[in-house]
């Protein structure tokens, strides 16, 4: 570079283009004209622009090749990367370029096969993926972008304008600045494209399965004995363990103003799956922010774990209401009704389309946005009378498999996405009376709730309505009360869900106050700690409930079971991996031991229950 040439211009002569994506490539290639650059092109890149009136040379002029094996074959070849390749300023390169008639290519404009849109689609066979794995485009980017000193490349057409007008700005050159962005973007699209490669086939073919598949008769591999769609099947028969290695891959979707706080930078990214939030369509009002995407998230994700027509209201990413109903208007109001002072500025979520009285009833008062995956045309009418009522059309209901990924400093943790829904035969009575049907349906729906509110997590529920909801708070007993405290309709006669095991008595004593007749919670497994073989725990249980512990042992091993009752009051069952109760059930007394030869291998349930009032214990148990 001299000392006069301070931007490292690099004057452009020779240019190959070729695009799958021909957006904006004919205005490019008549800019290029302007500066009398040359033009090679290939195939149907070679057609656009010649039906533009854009003079080009084929690539089979240069390389002295036909395109061959259904274009599969056309770039690769030495007059091409050598002429991609080549330093301009090393006087033995550019001797070999002359002796082997390769001529400089100064800018390379390539843009990859749709791969990522392919493998997308839901009716896609393997057979279709592995024909849009681009192979020419990827290698003369790489060899373009190593090249960076004398060589740009362009890999999407948002870049256009932007080199055009340093092309004027330089009469017909481009800096070396221009150069290395270029080389970077590319750099980086080739990369994510192999990964997104990588990772699609990887969750075709386990490691295990493909080591058993060896080459077929002609030395032709797999595809010759077998549909590459019949081995994508057998292979995606996967293992339940999370992959040795993981790749996030992440495409820029748009800006945001700024973060979850105003000094935050952020941005949505696309995250390779079909439709979502992040995809949804304004249709009325404001940007969307980064927490407006949170919450809206949140909503969508809630309604779309019922079947019936449901209506959530979010603030914060926890529940302020949630409703079932016969209407769009029903399941609002029922949502509404359970805390309509924290509804003020929520995000409300309909499964259904919204219709015109559901519309009337959002828009009662002030809603920050509003997610649902269709909307009758005078209900999208009415909603766009608040302008700035973001109103948001999703399609397809979320993933239920994949990973979910939560970034901690120095690493990511990694789950399998929590696709669960209770179902009724989940269910299983402890306690001596049992729920009537309409019980167990606010059961289910309370859980439901409670599964996307934040822990330490309580609702209060009847059947498809929310009476109540605590959320987030460090102790579980606070999280019972402030339920309570918000809640706008009678507890009494309500049911409750609990996100986990209630370590003590009070928060259940607590939401017996308010007159609840049923509770759903998660049950306790115990643990023994290294080299120990005794367990000791407390709890307290109340009239019409049970406390489970489960325990795994094996056959011939014995267990011990002490239990020391405050109000001597206590009734325990133990049940065996097949649901046998093992005899020895004991009540009423304030100490209950019991010792046994365990006939069976597997989980055995320890049962603790109150033979009147409520019981506070102590529970020993030994495995030898």
């Amino acid at each position: 570079m001299s000392e006069n040439n301070k931007f490292g211009l690099r004057p452009i002569r020779r240019a190959l283009i070729s695009v799958y994506d021909k957006t904006g490539i004919v205005e490019f290639a008549r800019e290029l004209k302007r500066f009398d650059i040359e033009i090679i092109s290939t195939g149907g890149t070679a057609t656009v622009l010649r039906e533009a009136g854009v003079e080009v040379r084929e690539v089979s002029e240069v390389t002295g090749f036909p395109e061959m094996m259904d274009g599969r074959v056309k770039t690769l070849h030495p007059r091409i990367h050598g002429a991609l390749l080549g330093l301009r300023d090393n006087s033995e390169h550019q001797t070999a370029m002359r002796e082997h008639g390769i001529e400089q290519i100064d800018i390379l404009v390539v843009n990859l096969y749709p791969f990522e849109q392919t493998i997308r689609r839901e009716d896609v066979t393997l057979e279709e993926s592995i024909e849009q794995i681009d192979i020419g485009g990827p290698a003369m980017i790489r060899s373009a972008a190593k090249n960076f000193r004398d060589v740009a490349v362009l890999v999407s057409p948002w870049r256009y304008p932007d080199v055009m007008n340093e092309l004027r700005e330089y009469q017909g050159k481009l800096s070396l600045r221009t150069r290395i962005e270029l080389a970077q973007e590319a750099f980086s699209r080739t990369g994510a494209y192999d990964t997104l490669i990588m990772a699609y086939l990887s969750s075709k073919f386990s490691v295990a399965e493909r080591t058993q598949v060896g080459p077929a008769r002609g030395g032709g591999g797999c595809y010759q004995e077998f549909k590459l769609e019949e081995l994508a099947n057998k292979f995606n028969e996967s293992t339940e363990n999370l992959p040795g290695r993981g790749f996030l891959l992440l495409q820029k979707m748009s800006d945001l103003r700024y973060g979850e706080n105003p000094h935050q930078k952020a941005a949505l990214y696309d995250r390779g799956e079909r439709g979502g939030v992040a995809h949804a369509e304004l249709l009325n009002g404001k940007e969307m922010s980064f927490n407006n995407y949170v919450d809206a998230d949140a909503a969508w994700q809630l309604v779309c774990d019922f079947d019936d027509l449901a209506c959530s209201i979010i603030k914060h990413t926890n529940p302020s209401g949630v409703g079932l109903g016969t209407t769009g208007e029903e399941a609002y109001r029922r949502a509404l009704v359970t805390d309509p002072v924290s509804a003020f500025g929520g995000i409300v979520a309909f499964n259904r389309t919204v219709d015109e009285a559901a519309a009337r009833a959002v828009i009662e008062i002030f809603t920050e946005v509003i997610i649902a995956p269709h909307y009758e045309t005078v209900a999208l009418d009415i909603l766009r009378t608040k302008k700035s009522l973001r109103v948001l059309r999703t399609s397809g209901t979320p993933t239920a498999e994949g990973l979910d990924y939560k970034q901690i400093s120095g690493g990511m943790l990694v789950q399998r996405r929590d696709s669960h829904r209770l179902k009724r035969e989940d269910l299983k009575v402890v306690s001596r009376r049992e729920p009537t049907e309409e019980e167990i349906r606010a059961l289910l729906f309370a859980w439901t709730v409670c599964k996307h509110t934040k822990s330490n997590a309580i609702v209060y529920a009847r059947e498809g309505q929310t009476v109540g909801v605590g959320a987030g708070q460090m102790s579980r007993v606070d999280s019972v009360k402030l339920g309570a405290m918000r809640a706008q309709l009678p507890i009494k006669g309500s049911v409750l869900a609990s996100d986990a095991f209630f370590p003590f008595r009070d928060g259940i004593d607590e939401a017996a106050k308010h007159g609840i007749i049923a509770i759903s919670g998660k049950t306790q497994r115990v643990k023994f700690a290294r080299g120990r073989t005794t367990a000791v725990l407390k709890g307290a249980v109340v009239r019409g409930t049970n406390d489970r512990y489960v325990l795994g042992a094996r056959a011939g091993q014995t267990m011990i079971v002490h239990i020391t009752a405050r109000e001597k009051n206590a009734v325990f069952t133990i049940l065996g991996p097949d649901g046998t109760a093992l005899e020895g059930t004991q009540e009423g007394v304030d100490a209950i031991d019991w010792t046994g030869e365990l006939p069976l291998s597997g989980d055995y349930s320890i049962w603790v229950s109150p033979s009147r009032g409520n019981a506070t214990y102590t529970l020993e148990v030994t495995i030898r």
